[in-house]
């Protein structure tokens, strides 16, 4: 269960219970009750922040008007009309736009809760009910109290506007992961003409037509034409699928090359993207929560806020019957109620958010953005790092590693496939081209063409004809391999995907195809190493490109060909042995995984999805910038640490004072801005670590 998210998954017997006794259980610890399905659910989050933004707009008016009036009372004095005002906009936050605070905090009591909403609804009820007393004795300040109380409600309004807009921009992950998949679909009716449907009317069992360069609409069986699709959201893989009649597509998959007709298996909530929607927001429900740090400190803080309350009234009532005098009510419920204005920390919400602010700008500038600031101090105390090989410790994208000559240069070889090649639009083929240019080499022109989708291309070039192509293609057309088979398994058992080249029906040689590794990899890695934290690789990609790479950098402990639930269950393994575990990916398959991670790390150049799931995303391809933000993640721990200790010091200060019963509530504004300006000098004036040139 994640109280953060505000989600819960829950595993029952329906001989036993129904779905509606947990509603009502959850309904009668004070919960309210958000529709399970992912889009609605959404909405009504996102109408939850409109509804939260028109409160701060109320507050901020109220700190306006009550700033006026506590100026026009310190010049004029306590006049009826003024006290009358203050009253009336005390009452009316307190009724209105605040209503929803002394309720959270009315339910945190219930449950024996003690949080920051308690401290709120002490700070306000004190305020409000020193207002009503100052009607009758003029020993209360009764201005004061209700002013105290209007600023308290309105700083806590604002405070909770920043927490619903950091989840619901959480919850937009699931969002964009929906919307990969197309709205509408091209249906073939049984005569054979196309009409055009909204997806979510598809039904198992239709033919639908994909053209290329579109996405495809539900989860299906190819069962006419021939393409290479792009199913890097399922696998990581760079290298796109060649599709033939008979195998199975994914919604949400890009068409790349030929036109498709496809069968629909499977539609709505069975689809692979709902699925892997179901798999983020259960990640998001069953992620570690962690307690941030001001939450310990509230755990300790507001009982000693309580405390001092009693004591100060019994104070002034049983102390003095014990040293033989008379009790003070009054100077009792003054002390009582001033000691709970004062108990209010106002700086404490900026603790984390100005430390923040002041690391983010070193971060920033060395291309780290940091999306959570809770799970961003939780770095530090990470012990296993999870990285994706694709497009993470790797580019991304096919590149021909290597040009085998089985008779011939290699140089002509590499000249005759890229000539072949010219006219196709295949990932393949590209790289081939790009990786002939690159050498100085000119491929030349065909003077014929023939490309068999998802086999290869039958090419003539200057009088000769050229093949290139997988092996079956090669092999249909009677072409003797037997020299070719050694390499090709060698090649292939490093996880590289091959191709031949066959010049007047010999074969002449090999291409095989890779993903390199970054630049700055290995370095990286071996940063993280000395930093204290154990590299980890896990793939959706093939076994034997996972095991090369792993052993390029060192990697001890390495998972591969996972599917997106079969990362994040590896991830809860980890989490259970009481590992702290941060996961870096860049693919929509790895949005469950950067979801469950106790830290997600997303690579900048990634899906958008990747980028909404992570806490802290890295611009760019640096991976050193990994190390950096550990580092940085001390820092700002330490720096936070510092801000909730001057946060509270003055609060501190304020409430021994107000025991005395002699502190008017109003001097509470002061130290408000006190401990503010302490915090936000302290974060300023921090020296972190220098930002890169």
């Amino acid at each position: 269960m994640s109280i953060a998210h505000g989600e819960a998954l829950i595993r029952y017997d329906p001989e036993r219970v129904k779905p509606e006794d947990f509603y009502q259980t959850l309904e009668a610890l004070g919960f309210s009750i958000r529709p399970p399905d992912e889009v609605a659910a959404i909405a009504q989050e996102e109408a939850e922040l409109q509804s939260a933004w028109q409160k701060v707009r109320w507050a901020s008016l109220a700190l306006g008007v009550g700033s006026g009036l506590m100026g026009l009372r310190f010049l004029y004095g306590p006049h009826p009309l003024l006290m009358a005002g203050m009253a009336a906009l005390a009452f009316s936050m307190a009724l209105g736009p605040a209503r929803f605070i002394l309720r959270n905090g009315l339910q945190a009591l219930r449950r024996r809760i003690l949080n920051q909403d308690v401290l709120v609804l002490a700070a306000a009820f004190a305020g409000l009910v020193g207002g009503g007393l100052g009607v009758l004795d003029p020993a209360f300040p009764s201005g004061a109290f209700l002013g105290a109380a209007v600023f308290v409600l309105a700083f806590h309004i604002i405070g909770g506007y920043f927490s619903i807009r950091v989840h619901v921009q959480a919850s937009q992950a699931v969002r964009r992961l929906l919307q990969l998949q197309p709205e509408q679909a091209a249906r073939l009716r049984p005569d054979g003409s196309e009409e055009v449907v909204p997806a979510a009317w598809l039904q198992p069992g239709d033919l639908i037509r994909v053209r290329p360069g579109e996405r495809i609409p539900a989860d299906g069986i190819v069962r006419a034409g021939a393409s290479a699709v792009d199913e890097s959201l399922l696998t990581g893989e760079p290298i796109p699928r060649d599709r033939l009649p008979g195998d199975p597509v994914i919604a949400g998959s890009i068409n790349l090359s030929g036109a498709l007709i496809v069968e629909v298996t499977r539609v709505g909530e069975e689809t692979f993207l709902r699925q892997v929607a179901r798999l983020v927001a259960e990640a998001r429900a069953m992620k570690p929560g962690i307690l941030r740090l001001v939450d310990r400190v509230l755990l300790v803080y507001v009982p000693a806020v309580f405390l001092a309350a009693l004591t100060g009234f019994l104070l002034w009532t049983a102390g003095l019957m014990l040293m033989g005098g008379r009790p003070d009510l009054i100077r009792a419920l003054f002390a009582l109620l001033t000691v709970l204005v004062m108990g209010y920390p106002c700086a404490l919400g900026m603790a984390t958010p100005l430390a923040m602010i002041r690391t983010s700008g070193v971060a920033a500038a060395r291309g780290i953005l940091m999306r959570s600031p809770e799970a961003f101090h939780v770095f530090k105390d990470v012990k296993a790092i999870l990285l994706d090989k694709t497009g993470t410790l790797t580019l991304g994208h096919p590149t021909l590693i290597a040009c085998i000559p089985l008779d011939g240069d290699e140089q002509e070889i590499l000249r005759w496939a890229a000539g072949a090649e010219l006219p196709s639009e295949h990932p393949l083929a590209r790289a081939i081209v790009a990786a002939a240019r690159d050498r100085g080499i000119h491929p030349p022109e065909p003077e014929a063409f023939t490309a068999q989708p998802g086999q290869g291309v039958i090419a003539r070039l200057e009088g000769q004809e050229v093949l290139v192509g997988r092996r079956s293609f090669l092999e249909e057309r009677g072409l003797e391999l037997t020299a070719a088979l050694p390499v090709l398994a060698a090649q292939e058992a490093l996880g590289r995907t091959t191709v031949l080249v066959a010049v007047d029906r010999k074969v002449v040689g090999i291409l095989a195809f890779g993903d390199p590794l970054k630049p700055d990899a290995a370095e990286a890695i071996a940063t993280l190493r000395r930093l204290g934290l154990e590299p980890m690789l896990i793939s959706g990609d093939n076994p034997g490109a996972v095991r090369a790479v792993a052993k390029a950098l060192g990697i001890l402990q390495a998972w591969a060909g996972l599917l997106p639930h079969e990362k994040m269950e590896i991830i809860r393994r980890l989490q259970r042995q009481g590992l702290r575990v941060a996961f870096v990916g860049d693919g929509i398959n790895d949005a469950p995984a950067l979801m469950q991670a106790d830290l997600g790390i997303a690579i900048g150049a990634g899906a958008d999805i990747a980028l909404e799931a992570a806490d802290i995303v890295i611009a760019g391809e640096r991976l050193q910038a990994l190390a950096e933000a550990f580092q940085l993640s001390r820092v700002s721990y330490r720096l936070t640490a510092t801000n909730v200790g001057l946060a509270l010091i003055w609060n501190g200060l304020g409430m021994l004072a107000a025991l005395s019963g002699r502190v008017d509530p109003v001097w509470a504004m002061p130290a408000m801005a006190i401990s503010v300006s302490a915090v936000l000098f302290r974060s300023i004036s921090s020296r972190l670590l220098e930002p890169t040139s």
